[in-house]
Formats: C-alpha cells, structure tokens, sequence
C-alpha cells in the first residue's frame, strides 16, 4: 500500500453560508492529495500528460462525518490501496487538526492514452515506481 499526506487550509470562499465547506469542493481536495501523491513518486500531471497518458476521474464516492469550516488546516491522507492496471483507485481521509475524521472518499481514474483516448495500461515507470509499496502484488 502507497500513502502520501498533504495539507490544505480551507479558504473562505469554499464555505457556505453556515461556515462548512460546499460538499462540492472537497473534490478538489482531492485532486490535490492524488496530484500530490503521484508527485512524491515522480509524477506530476505533467509528466503523464507529456508522455501522453490522460487520468479522467470514472468515479468518485464520499462519505461526510464532519464538516470542515473556514480556515481549518486539513490533512488529507491519500492511499493506493493496489497497484493500477487500466485504472487506479485512490482512498482518501480528511481530518482536522484535532485529527478528527471528516470524510472518507475514493476515486477511480482510468489511463487513457491522448492520441486515440483509448484506455491503456498504467506507465510501466509508474509501475515501477509503485512496486516496491506492494511487496509480491509487484
């Protein structure tokens, strides 16, 4: 299993009108742990797409335990919990800093490669890069 954290402090214009963060944003939240994750293994967004592979998000589950109100500073924990194939799915928890659980959520994205935007296997140096967190999965 693969697990990065990063944090986020939540800004204003993310709150509604009772202080909580719009349930909407937290998919941002996301995208920022999962951007930042792949990042810690060498592979910025940008590396994937100059090399021709697209992540479109095929599904996103959430599970809300608490909300998170303005200017909290959040710690999103993001999880490979398998190694990708054509897809890869990301688990995530979000927790304040009182460490309590917020909300739980996943999503999964599928490798597309650019030129056809066709599904395709997950890059074999992310692969790579990954193996060593799965013992004999890798």
């Amino acid at each position: 299993m693969f697990s990065h954290e990063t944090q986020v402090r939540v800004r204003y214009g993310e709150t509604d009108q009772m202080g909580y963060v719009y349930y909407g944003d937290y998919a941002e939240y996301f995208e920022v742990g999962r951007v930042e994750a792949l990042r810690s293994l060498g592979f910025p967004y940008r590396r994937l797409e100059e090399e021709g592979v697209m992540l479109p998000v095929r599904e996103l589950h959430t599970t809300y335990h608490q909300p998170a109100r303005y200017d909290d500073l959040l710690t999103l924990r993001t999880t490979i919990m398998a190694l990708p194939s054509v897809r890869i799915t990301f688990g995530y928890e979000l927790r304040n800093e009182a460490g309590v659980l917020l909300c739980e959520a996943s999503t999964t994205l599928v490798f597309v490669d650019r030129t056809n935007m066709r599904p395709r296997r997950a890059p074999d140096a992310l692969m790579a890069a990954l193996a060593g967190y799965f013992g004999d999965q890798g």
